[in-house]
Order: C-alpha cells, then structure tokens, then sequence
C-alpha cells in the first residue's frame, strides 16, 4: 500500500510576488475591432480580468477555501497523487470517486462535493450520502512534480484503481465524470468491472469518426452537424496539444496572461454562458482554476492526455460493451451530444436525464442538478439498496 502524507496548500511568496511582477509588465496583442470571442479569448474581457487578477483578486482566501477540505498526497506508479477524501456525513456513505477534466481541476468540484458528502444540508435525504474521493488528475495541479512519467487515459485509470482498492481501501465504489473523467470510468468499466458498482457520465466517451449511415436518424443528422462545427472551428486546441505540446507549453508557462487566455476562452465557449461567461463563472473561480495551473507548473504535463489520444489506440475497445451500469446527464451545451442509440450500444444504460440547462463543465455550473441526477441513479445501485416504486 502507498504511503499517505495529509497535505494542505500553501503556495510560496515568491510565486505570488513574481506573478505580480508579469502582471504589471504584460505585452497586449491587438484584435479586430468588434471581434468579441470570435477568433479566440476576447482582449477587453482579458484585460478586465487581468485587471482584475493583479488588483483584487486573493489567492490566500481561495487556498484557505481548498485547504477546508482534507487533502492528501500520495505516490503511485512513479507519479505523485494529491486528492481530496471528504468522508460522508450520512449513515451509510458510499465511496465516489468524482474526476474533472481538462482544463479544469479540482475547484470545479468545490460546490458539487458538499452536495454529495452531506446531501442533508441542501435539503435532499442523507442516507444518500457518498465519502468522495476526488483526486487531481495526475499531471495536472498538485499532482505534478516537474519531469515525472506522463500518463495516458489507460495509465491514469490504473493509477486510479490502486488509488481506489489499495491507498483509501474501496474494494468497490462509483465514479463519476465528464470530459477525461468520463474517458476514466469507461476504461476502469473495462479494466475492473468488479470493483465498479455504477458510473455517471456528463460527456459521452464514444469515437467520434463513427460511420456516417446513409439514412441518419435526426439525431444523428443533429449529432453530425454539430460535430462538423465543432471539428471545424473549434479542435485547434486539441490538434497543437496532441502534436506539439512542448512549443505551447513555452508561451503558457511563462505568460500568466497567455495561460489565462488559453484556459479561459474555453470556459466560454464550452459553458452554457449565452456568451457571457460572468453569468456562469465569477472571475475569482476563473482565476483560482487558472492558478492552480500557474502555481504547479502542470500545463504542460496536462497535455498529455491529448498527445496520447492521437498516438495511441482508443482506451478501451470500441466494439465492446461496457457492462457496469452506466447514466448519462446530459447537459445541452456540451461541447459534443452523441445520440442515446450509440450510448446504449456502447454502455448497460440504465439511465439518461435531458438536463434542461448547462455545459462541459458540469460540476461548475450545475451542481445542483448534477447532485441529484448522482443521488437518484446510485440510489439503487447501493449495497442493500432496491428500487421503491
């Protein structure tokens, strides 16, 4: 078993004192009069935010905010593992391991983990409470030394599993995810079904080069034209991060504002903001996410994920079925909707909710409706639990 330190935040002065300094030194790019978001991170929102970053913004209260939760630091596989264990507050919790994705962290997660630890408080019944488990997903913030092994979906799924059976002793427990998160419940769905009691998708884990059939349901007809916008205009990202992820990571490791402007535009664009990312994300939780990428240094082992997926077969074979039971929630501005017909093929589907509002970042912006949606599926999947009704 590895050895498990308690761990709590508490980033140098000197970090903070020398992001201060680039702050007040920042070189801004022109950009097309009108252009708003149209052609990346919008320059009079970014100035606002920097504005805002160098004047008002408080690193100390939010690090004090994190380090409420109980953290740990452990090594698994060669790489560090920081996660968050927050034990359950009902009479018989049930272990949760909740992941973020890319490029997120785990300050997505700090609305939605209360909501599942202690369901009681936000009014909903506590014998559906989960001990939670959400780890920084290695290569990414706290999980991240400088030159450690990079890691693949099938490699972090195996960190993962030992971080779950071996290091907090689950032999058997529920995952939770969207974007990579979802990618690591399907290949743990694959690698250990009989450690995995249930899984909750917010994004769809499928190929997206599907066979387009000759007479496509008007789902799929609404699938494929949204997937051709979304290959169109917006997988640049995905493309220099999967083939050159080292030249990018010049820029963003030394630029604080370049960073911003990369993680940020895809906020927006990925959330159901209706163009205004304030209505959805305040700037302090914009720049707290953005932090825990600048203070570790991760950015560019947080690539890798990408690298690999261009380089390395599918995680998990496509033709077959993932056997645990398995719920979509499906938000309606993710960043791609697959039809159901294709999830069932691909997953024990037992259930699927049309969320009526939110995006990609699932935890972030809905944490109420992403809660319950939790609760109800794994209800009944629970050790000793029926369905009533």
């Amino acid at each position: 078993m590895a050895a498990v330190a308690p761990f709590s935040i508490a980033v140098d002065a000197a970090v903070l004192a020398d992001l201060g300094q680039r702050l007040a030194r920042v070189r801004w790019p022109d950009e097309i009069h009108g252009s708003e978001w149209r052609f990346g991170a919008s320059l009079p929102y970014l100035r606002s935010l920097v504005d805002h970053w160098r004047d008002g913004y408080d690193w100390r209260r939010h690090e004090a905010a994190l380090n409420t939760l109980p953290q740990f630091m452990t090594r698994i596989r060669d790489v560090p593992v920081h996660f968050i264990h927050v034990p359950g507050a009902g009479p018989d919790p049930a272990p949760l391991l909740v992941m973020h994705g890319w490029p997120s962290s785990v300050w997505e997660l700090q609305k939605l983990i209360p909501r599942l630890v202690d369901p009681a408080s936000f009014g909903a019944d506590p014998k559906d409470s989960f001990t939670v488990i959400a780890p920084s997903l290695p290569g990414h913030g706290f999980s991240f030394t400088p030159g450690q092994p990079r890691l693949g979906i099938a490699e972090i799924a195996d960190v993962y599993a030992d971080l779950m059976i071996h290091t907090v002793g689950h032999e058997r427990f529920f995952t939770a995810g969207g974007d990579w998160g979802a990618f690591i419940s399907a290949r743990l769905g694959h690698v250990c079904p009989e450690h995995l009691l249930g899984i909750h998708l917010s994004l769809l884990p499928l190929p997206r080069d599907a066979i387009r059939p000759e007479r496509p349901t008007p789902d799929e007809r609404r699938y494929f034209e949204e997937l051709d916008h979304f290959l169109r205009e917006e997988t640049g990202y995905s493309w220099i991060q999967g083939t050159k992820p080292q030249t990018l990571a010049y820029a963003l490791t030394d630029s604080p504002v370049g960073l911003a402007a990369w993680i940020v535009e895809k906020f927006q664009r990925w959330s159901d903001c209706g163009g205004d990312i304030e209505s959805i994300f305040s700037k302090d939780d914009l720049l707290t996410n953005v932090m825990i990428y600048w203070v570790t240094g991760a950015i560019n082992s947080s690539f890798w994920p990408y690298y690999a997926r261009h380089h390395e077969p599918w995680p998990f074979p496509p033709d077959e079925r993932i056997t645990v039971p398995t719920a979509h929630a499906a938000f309606p501005r993710d960043i791609v909707r697959q039809p159901r017909a294709w999830a069932e093929r691909a997953f024990d589907l037992r259930r699927w909710t049309d969320m009526p509002v939110g995006g990609h970042f699932a935890a972030f912006e809905q944490p109420d409706l992403l809660a319950a949606d939790l609760r109800e599926f794994f209800r009944t999947l629970r050790p000793g639990r029926r369905p009533t009704g």
